[in-house]
């Protein structure tokens, strides 16, 4: 029985179940069946096939990771045969084979620890390193071997007790010769405790290396050997090494405690050209995160962050007093691991008093300016955006501080056109400014996301979903709550409830709309950017973009044709014109709009992040054409059109009041898991079908009823009413911009025969 090396609790082995996935595992065993399914395993990129990346395991052991696991197209992977990958063991066959899983974690930095993977059972990772550790007795002889002996138990205490007084400028130069690699010298060494140099701790416990030593490793070995002969009386191996080194420890033993505290403050964004030097940074502590080794401070100046790990002994927690929000003073060593900066922590201080005060007055500083957004104008002559300037600037500079201050940033939208271009031009502007603050390969995905909803209400759903995982992710990963922003949705009271969840943790909120938001949602959330009731009504896309270009002026030339994309149709000219300077026309608008709502259908619930790239930002060679898109508009075209002959065969015709009504029961004549979904195909019914002003058309199924008209109608006064006339059919208007009424469906024939009547009744009083 032992302890599990994260929460501690008794386990059988390194690891308790709760666990499993947080650590990832090296596999050392000889057959398919030996692997354990959930865990998280490195592997080696075998090759390519069409269907998928052939993955090995261990030398006997293959997997499959098929393209539909991926989170990309298979053609954009960047992964070459050899490559290091992490992937995660879905399922092992009854015939061997394996099936994999994508893993948006690909560094070690990622997962809480490292173990092994054995028939026999898990172990430490760090194991390997002990059991290769010599024999106590014979560790410092340096009798019968030309080469340099490894160093004993004993002389290991001796050499880590004066390693801060012994360590020359020659040693250091060896340290940094490589900065990917721990020093092979070290790799026997014990780890050090607090008073012994965590640096060289981190090192050792971040990525242990086996390679043989080099001439100036022995210099050091050579050097405690030769303390431990004369112990013994035995003589030492290289005299005149250690004549050389014990001069000048003897001169700098009472320097370096002050060098160490005097060292020279960096700022984060500049620590790659002081790779291999001592420095010191000041900041925030972002999150805190406790491996199997080291603990890993993620640490915000007023210019970036940075990961700097600190050990105290593997997977023990490195000063347990510092918290998330801690401001503190950090000295180490600067170095590159797996091509990602991390510092080594030599000594870290919580701040106090007037140091603290000066800190954070140089990062609000800093963050202000850094938050202010450089330009906000619309992309086209646009008096209606041009109103919306100081708003847009508001909510610009609340999502570049989010950046700064390392929260995540989640946009929600609806899984439309409109939502997806809308959040789409907000991604592209968000993910370089994340990539410029941290220096993680990664940052893209733990401090961005877009998540789209099924419809344009914020539910208690939606809402229950997010707050769950930010608490996980605090819980986890501690990190901070992020900013949500809402493009095309949330912009109705349907959503308060969602929202009153969100305030309950704090979170701040964003709502980007092309339409006017009701007041109850301007009251409950801190920015809005949407027209008045009284203006004209534009896309979220065309506002979304707007802000996109606001928030990171640098990519402005890549937005100019979304806004004309996401209209269906009377796009204002001066969209319509930006979009062909930007080599998008009416043609090609029409194929992306297409393209992105047959995609935003299918798994509605995934961002497909790299498919709309490609769709709406890789528009074939030379900008020409939409490669692509223009594919995936075909199938747009054959399954809208095979769903409208069956719609137009099937629609019931009505009249009442004057006013012409199309209803359509589209539980009887749609498809019911297939394109298109009912909002659209009722969108392009009344679009074809509408004639004159007063044209009404229904689409009515089990439990839900959807209202599209030539005339303004007011929804929630109409289930009001529908209401009272089926008191006993629970009428509610589920959303108010997609003209959605829900019922209890035993009352469905009575709701639509009050809905007809209400809506009659309003035409002919508004005429």
């Amino acid at each position: 029985m032992g302890n599990c090396i994260i929460c501690g609790t008794a386990t059988d082995g390194p690891i308790c179940d709760t666990h499993q996935e947080d650590v990832v595992f090296e596999f050392e065993g000889n057959s398919p069946s030996q692997l354990t399914e959930g865990r998280f395993y490195e592997g080696t990129v075998d090759g390519y096939a069409d269907f998928g990346v052939f993955v090995d395991l261990s030398s006997s052991v293959t997997g499959l990771l098929h393209r539909s696991k991926l989170d990309r197209r298979l053609e954009s992977l960047d992964w070459e045969p050899g490559d290091s990958v992490f992937v995660q063991v879905t399922n092992v066959r009854d015939n061997g084979d394996v099936d994999l899983g994508w893993s948006i974690r690909q560094s070690d930095r990622d997962f809480r620890g490292r173990l092994v993977d054995t028939p026999d059972g898990d172990y430490h990772a760090d194991e390997d390193d002990d059991d290769d550790e010599p024999d106590a007795s014979t560790g410092g002889s340096g009798q019968g071997s030309s080469e340099p002996e490894p160093v004993s138990e004993s002389d290991e205490s001796t050499e880590s007790e004066t390693a801060d007084e012994s360590e020359t400028e020659s040693e250091a130069e060896s340290d940094t010769a490589d900065e990917s690699e721990a020093p092979s010298g070290r790799d026997s060494e014990p780890a050090p405790t607090a008073g012994q140099g965590r640096a060289a701790a981190v090192s050792e416990a971040a990525e242990p290396e086996a390679s043989e030593p080099t001439g100036e490793e022995t210099t050091d070995e050579t050097e405690v050997e030769s303390e431990s002969a004369a112990d013994s009386g035995s003589e030492p191996t290289t005299e005149a090494s250690v004549d050389e080194s014990a001069e000048e420890p003897a001169d700098d033993a009472d320097e370096e405690p002050t060098e160490a505290a005097e060292a020279e403050r960096a700022a984060v964004e500049g620590l790659r050209e002081r790779v291999g030097e001592v420095i010191a940074v000041e900041g925030e502590v972002v999150s805190v995160r406790q491996t199997s080794g080291p603990t890993v401070f993620e640490l915000r100046d007023e210019t970036a962050v940075v990961d700097c790990a600190a050990f105290e002994e593997a997977g023990v927690r490195a000063y347990p007093e510092v918290e998330t929000g801690d401001i503190i003073r950090l000295t180490g060593e600067v170095r590159v691991r797996r091509d990602e900066l991390q510092v080594e922590t030599e000594e870290l201080v919580v701040l106090e008093g007037a140091e603290k005060e000066a800190v954070e007055q140089r990062m609000a500083e800093a963050l202000d300016e850094e938050a202010e957004p450089e330009r906000v104008e619309p992309l086209a002559v646009d008096e209606v955006i041009a109103d919306l300037n100081d708003d847009l600037r508001e909510a610009a500079t609340a999502i570049r501080r989010a950046v700064a201050e390392s929260r995540p940033v989640v946009i929600r939208h609806a899984a439309t056109t409109d939502g997806y271009v809308a959040g789409a031009a907000i991604e592209r502007a968000v993910l370089p400014l994340v990539a410029e603050e941290h220096a993680a390969s990664d940052a893209s995905y733990h401090y961005f996301d877009r998540r789209p909803l099924e419809g344009a209400v914020y539910d208690m759903d939606d809402a229950t979903k997010d707050v769950t995982g930010m608490l996980g992710d605090q819980e986890r990963h501690d990190e901070k709550f992020p900013l949500f922003v809402f493009a095309a949705a949330g912009g109705t009271r349907e959503s308060l409830d969602g929202f009153d969840l969100l305030e309950v943790y704090d979170t701040e909120r964003v709502v980007v709309d092309g339409q006017a938001v009701d007041d109850e949602v301007r009251d409950a959330v801190e920015t809005t950017v949407a027209p008045d009731a009284e203006s004209e009504e534009r896309t979220a896309a065309t506002v979304g973009a707007t802000l996109a270009a606001a928030i990171n002026d640098a990519i402005r030339d890549d937005l100019g044709h979304l806004p004309a994309v996401s209209y269906w149709n009377d796009a204002p000219e001066g969209y319509v014109t930006l979009a062909e300077e930007a080599g998008v026309d009416a043609e090609t608008a029409q194929q992306l709009r297409e393209a992105v709502a047959l995609e935003a259908y299918y798994q509605s619930y995934e961002d497909k992040r790299e498919l709309i790239i490609d769709l709406l930002f890789e528009r074939g060679e030379g900008g020409d054409g939409v490669g692509l898109a223009e594919q995936v508009s075909e199938q747009f075209d054959t399954k809208l059109e095979a769903e409208m002959d069956t719609a137009l065969a099937n629609l019931e015709r009505r009249e009442a009041a004057g006013v012409s009504f199309a209803v359509l029961d589209t539980d009887s004549y749609t498809h019911r898991f297939d394109f298109p979904p009912k909002r659209l195909l009722l969108d392009e019914l009344h679009r074809r079908e509408a004639e004159g002003d007063s044209f009404v058309t229904i689409g009515i199924a089990k439990d839900e009823l959807f209202l599209r008209a030539t005339e303004e109608l007011d929804l929630r006064a109409i289930a009001e009413e529908v209401a009272e006339e089926a008191e006993h059919a629970g009428v509610a208007a589920r959303g108010a911009r997609e003209g959605k009424i829900e019922f209890l469906s035993g009352e469905r024939d009575a709701v639509l025969k009050a809905v007809i009547k209400s809506v009659a009744d309003r035409v002919a009083a508004a005429a």
